[in-house]
């Protein structure tokens, strides 16, 4: 399973529904950075992908996007390859 990174925040419901996604997918294990917590984490997030919002997700090394993003890679059956790499 390839190790999945979500900059998220603590009271952010589109990083829950974005946990709740993959873990139905069958990740056990996902390494949460909290932007809300850390102002020099929330710059290396937007540094790396050039977006403020989160969740920022990166599976495999791969930045996918947030949310919106994670969904469409569902519905397009690109997600679980991407997981199982």
């Amino acid at each position: 399973m390839a190790k999945v990174l979500m900059y998220a925040t603590g009271v952010c419901p589109f990083c829950v529904r974005a946990e709740m996604l993959l873990k139905a997918r069958g990740v056990t294990g996902i390494e949460k950075i909290r932007v809300d917590l850390d102002q020099q984490q929330r710059d290396a997030m937007m540094q790396e992908t050039g977006r403020r919002t989160v969740p920022q997700i990166f599976i495999g090394g791969i930045h996918i996007g947030g949310y919106d993003d994670l969904v469409a890679l569902d519905r397009s059956g690109k997600l679980d390859p991407l997981l199982a790499a």
